[in-house]
């Protein structure tokens, strides 16, 4: 059995350090035109094949409700950031995949955002991000 102070200890340092981090390099998002939801949309959806992603699966990756990625995604699609179509292997789900305009503004985004991540974990080794990686995704493959 694990020893409850030390998992408590440890959630409580897991997740202040989130917390710090996130607050730290969100503000890559305070002057762009993107906000921080709409970046991790086109995250999704740029990494899924053929520059697409099932509504489900942005729905997935997202740590907020399902209508609100779907008011998310419409937004996104009335600002000429994404286009939304039926997907032709299910029917009753959608598509979302990136418009140009969509693309440039992840990419630009994306490039700023990347550098402030691998600063501010440049207080880690290799070793120790492979071991926070592999760590992290044990504690979430936990379900």
């Amino acid at each position: 059995m694990t020893d409850r102070r030390l998992a408590i200890t440890a959630w409580e340092s897991l997740f202040r350090a989130q917390h710090e981090v996130l607050q730290e390099i969100s503000t890559d998002f305070d002057e762009d035109e993107l906000t921080q939801a709409e970046y991790d949309v086109l995250l999704t959806v740029t990494r899924g094949a053929d520059g697409a992603a099932r509504l489900r699966d942005v729905t997935a990756n997202m740590l907020i409700s399902q209508p609100s990625v779907s008011r998310l995604v419409d937004r996104m699609v009335a600002r000429g950031l994404l286009v939304k179509c039926p997907d032709p292997l299910d029917g009753r789900g959608a598509l979302v995949s990136a418009t140009e305009q969509g693309k440039a503004a992840f990419l630009r985004i994306a490039t700023a955002h990347g550098r402030s991540i691998a600063q501010r974990m440049s207080v880690l080794s290799d070793d120790e991000l492979a071991q926070l990686r592999t760590l992290t995704a044990k504690l979430r493959a936990r379900g």
